[in-house]
């Protein structure tokens, strides 16, 4: 036990006769975990994006629950009516008519159209 133990520390493991064999694997797991390390920043990148675009998200809702609020407002009958008081374009006093157009046959409409 002891032996092994001396002997890993030493790292005879590695130039030993079947110390290729070792290599790859070590070349393998160093392979592996730069590959893990990549996976890990891309995907912390993306969780950034994604948070970055929430909050960007919340943003432009509340701007749009704003600015609909302020259109509520100026659509409104009294608001509009001051701006045309400014502008000395007042309401009408005369309500309005309507008008009723009859169909009439066109043979008849053109011939009275002719006389």
């Amino acid at each position: 036990m002891k032996n092994g133990v001396y002997s890993l520390l030493k790292a005879r493991f590695l130039v030993n006769e079947d110390a290729v064999k070792n290599w790859r694997f070590i070349v393998f797991i160093i392979l592996l975990a730069i590959l893990m390390i990549a996976n890990t920043q891309r995907f912390e990148q993306k969780v950034f994006k994604i948070a970055e675009l929430t909050n960007k998200a919340k943003e432009l809702r509340s701007e749009f629950v704003d600015r609909r609020s302020e259109l509520m407002k100026l659509k409104m009958e009294s608001t509009v009516s001051e701006k045309m008081i400014e502008k000395e374009i007042f309401p009408s006093t005369v309500p309005p008519v309507k008008i009723k157009v009859k169909k009439e046959k066109e043979k008849g409409f053109l011939e009275k159209l002719w006389q």
